[in-house]
C-alpha cells in the first residue's frame, strides 16, 4: 500500500516508517501538519497514518479538512491521547480508526493490515449518472448535457435522492423523510415546490423530461423513453 505516515517526532516515525516498509508499503513521511495537508490532497494514498498532536497545523484540524477535500483515503490515528472524548473526536473529524502511543508494531501492522482490506470508494460511488445528468458528489456539481446546473443545497438533496432511485418511484413521504428530515406531513407544498423548481433548471433548458410525476404514488426519474 501506499501510505502517508504525518508524524512530527523523528524517531517514532522512522520507527513507523521501517516497519511498514519491510512488510512491502511504500512508505512517505510528513513532519508536521501543513505538510501532512499538502502531501495528503496531492497524493492517491491507500492510507494515512496522522499524529493527533503536530506543529504547523492540528490532526483533527488535517483530518477534516482532507475529508472536506474530498480525500477518501482510510485514516489511522496515533496519538497519546486515549480519553473517550479523544476518541470520539478523531473519528468524528473523519478518522477511520484510533490507535493509543505507546503501540505495539504487530498491532499497528494488523489495524494497517485491516484498514488495507476495506473497499476503496470509486468514481461509482461518488458520481450518479442518469441519460445526460451528471451529478459529482464530491465536487457538489450537476451538469444536464454538459451543461453546469446551479442548485440549492436542498434542490440537490432532492435530485440526489432521485438519481439514488432512479427507475423507481420514490414517495412523497421519502422525500420529506430523506430531504427535509421530516417524519410527519406539514400540509404544505414544499416536496412540490421543490420538485418545479427543479424542474425548471433540468427539464426545461434542455428540452427532455427527466423528472415523472407518478400520479397518487410520488416521484420518479429515469432516461427519457425513445
Amino acid at each position: 500500500m501506499k501510505i502517508l505516515v504525518v508524524e512530527d517526532d523523528a524517531e517514532t516515525a522512522r520507527y513507523i516508517s521501517a516497519g511498514l516498509s519491510e512488510l512491502g508499503h511504500n512508505v512517505s513521511v510528513a513532519a508536521d501538519g501543513r505538510e501532512g495537508l499538502f502531501q495528503g490532497s496531492d497524493h492517491d494514498w491507500d492510507l494515512l497514518l496522522v499524529d493527533r498532536m503536530l506543529p504547523g497545523l492540528d490532526g483533527l484540524v488535517l483530518v477534516s479538512t482532507l475529508r472536506a477535500a474530498g480525500v477518501e483515503a482510510p485514516v489511522l490515528f496515533l496519538t497519546t491521547l486515549g480519553g473517550i472524548d479523544d476518541r470520539v473526536n478523531g473519528l468524528n473529524a473523519g478518522a477511520d480508526d484510533y490507535l493509543v502511543k505507546p503501540f505495539a508494531f504487530s498491532e499497528l501492522a494488523a489495524r494497517v493490515a485491516a484498514l488495507g482490506r476495506r473497499p476503496r470508494k470509486t468514481q461509482a460511488d461518488t458520481v450518479l449518472r442518469v441519460a445526460d445528468l451528471r451529478m459529482d458528489l464530491v465536487a457538489r456539481t450537476v451538469q444536464r448535457g454538459g451543461a453546469d446546473v446551479e442548485l440549492q443545497p436542498r434542490e440537490f438533496r432532492l435530485l440526489e435522492v432521485l438519481m439514488r432511485h432512479a427507475g423507481e418511484v420514490v414517495t412523497r413521504t421519502m422525500l420529506l423523510e430523506k430531504v427535509w428530515d421530516l417524519h410527519f406531513d406539514p400540509q404544505t407544498n414544499v416536496v412540490e415546490s421543490h420538485m418545479s423548481r427543479l424542474r425548471a433548471k433540468l427539464d426545461v433548458p434542455a428540452g427532455a423530461t427527466l423528472i415523472h410525476t407518478i400520479r397518487g404514488a410520488g416521484y420518479s426519474i429515469r432516461e427519457p423513453r425513445p
